[in-house]
C-alpha cells in the first residue's frame, strides 16, 4: 500500500520561504511521478508542480514559475517543493500525489495516491 505524507507547511509572511516535503512509502519510489496540488477555500484543486518518475523533467503552473522549485531525492523517498517569495494568493492546503510511471501530469484524476495535505498560510 503506497502512502504519502506531507510536511513543512505553516504561517509565514509575504516574501518568506517554505520547503514542503512529501515522503512516499510502500512502493518503489523511483518508479513514481509525484505532483503537488493545492486547494484554497471555496476553490477547485489546482496543479502547482510535478516531477516525472525518471529523467528529472519538471513542470510548473504559470502562477509559481520562477518562485517554486520541485526536486526529488530518491535515496530518501522524498519530493520537495521549495517555495520562495510567497504571496497571500499562495495560501492553500498543499497536497502531494503519486502515480506509478507518472509524468507529472496536471490532471488530478490521473493520480491514485494522495497525501493528507499540509496548510500553507501567507499573511500580507
Amino acid at each position: 500500500q503506497v502512502q504519502l505524507g506531507e510536511s513543512g507547511g505553516g504561517l509565514v509572511q509575504t516574501g518568506d520561504s517554505l520547503r514542503l516535503s512529501c515522503v512516499v512509502s510502500g512502493g518503489s519510489f523511483s518508479s513514481y511521478g509525484v505532483t503537488w496540488f493545492r486547494q484554497a477555500p471555496g476553490k477547485a484543486r489546482e496543479f502547482v508542480s510535478g516531477i516525472k518518475w525518471s529523467g528529472g523533467l519538471t513542470y510548473y503552473a504559470d502562477s509559481v514559475k520562477g518562485r517554486f522549485a520541485i526536486s526529488r531525492e530518491n535515496a530518501k523517498n522524498v519530493v520537495y517543493l521549495q517555495m520562495n517569495n510567497l504571496m497571500p494568493e499562495d495560501t492553500a492546503v498543499y497536497y502531494c500525489a503519486a502515480e506509478k510511471f507518472g509524468s507529472g501530469s496536471p490532471r488530478p484524476r490521473e493520480y491514485d495516491y494522495w497525501g493528507q495535505g499540509t496548510q500553507v498560510t501567507v499573511s500580507s
